[in-house]
């Protein structure tokens, strides 16, 4: 019996450029079904996103509650979910797998900066902590190595994200994610990585098939779709005055 991570890994591969992965974030167990029932394949779930819905700042929301928060939309929908766990929050690969395996998701994002010091960690570093979760995990989670050189002010974020990308890669992701790429950077990036680019789609930035003809691979929202649901609820408040 094929298991939710052979799947969810295989939507990944043999995509045309037009036709990248979307995956959904959902914030809470009601959202999960809610885009299930719209037919998406697999969700994948916004760390800041479910950090509002807990009343959290970004960022802050301690595991414990994270990880019950990532079970309780695994155990909604019945298809595979990947959960954005930060840059795992201070737990040693043993653990963190361990934990995130009992959520039932079968896939994670990892970042590759503090989110306390906005400071990017050695690129050698991660490599090397990413292989040492990827040879715990085996085949049962895939693999988002998030690369934060657009957002943390590298001197030049496009040569140094193909260089994560690249040891990233070899220390066994799935997929890489440089988060806060822009539009015009996305084509030079998709010529010099080799496997699935992650994207993560703003408001009023290109459509879903326009980023995968960039070079986008997969498209995930961050807390895009939580805040604009969010904002729905500010309105029906309003009216109710």
């Amino acid at each position: 019996m094929v298991n939710q991570a052979t799947t969810f890994r295989a939507l990944h591969h043999d995509r045309s450029p037009g036709d990248p992965l979307v995956l959904p974030g959902p914030w809470d167990a009601a959202s999960a079904r809610v885009f299930e029932e719209a037919g998406f394949p697999a969700l994948a779930t916004p760390s800041a996103g479910i950090a509002a819905s807990l009343g959290y700042e970004d960022g802050s929301t301690p595991a414990d509650e994270m990880f019950a928060a990532i079970r309780r939309i695994v155990r909604a929908v019945s298809v595979p979910v990947s959960a954005d766990i930060e840059s795992g929050y201070g737990l040693p690969p043993k653990e963190l797998v361990e934990r995130l395996l009992e959520t039932g998701a079968v896939g994670c994002n990892l970042e590759d900066s503090n989110h306390a010091t906005a400071a990017l960690k050695p690129a050698q570093a991660q490599a090397d902590w990413l292989s040492e979760f990827r040879s715990l995990a085996g085949d049962r989670i895939v693999l988002n190595a998030r690369i934060d050189t657009f957002i943390r002010g590298a001197a030049n974020p496009i040569d140094e994200a193909v260089s994560r990308a690249h040891l990233y890669i070899a220390a066994g992701a799935d997929c890489v994610y440089p988060i806060g790429a822009p539009p015009e950077a996305l084509p030079t990036l998709r010529s010099r990585i080799e496997g699935p680019i992650n994207v993560g789609a703003p408001p009023g930035g290109p459509s879903l098939r326009e980023w995968g003809e960039l070079g986008a691979t997969r498209i995930t929202f961050g807390p895009g779709l939580q805040r604009r649901a969010m904002g729905a609820v500010r309105e029906i408040a309003e009216g109710l005055g």
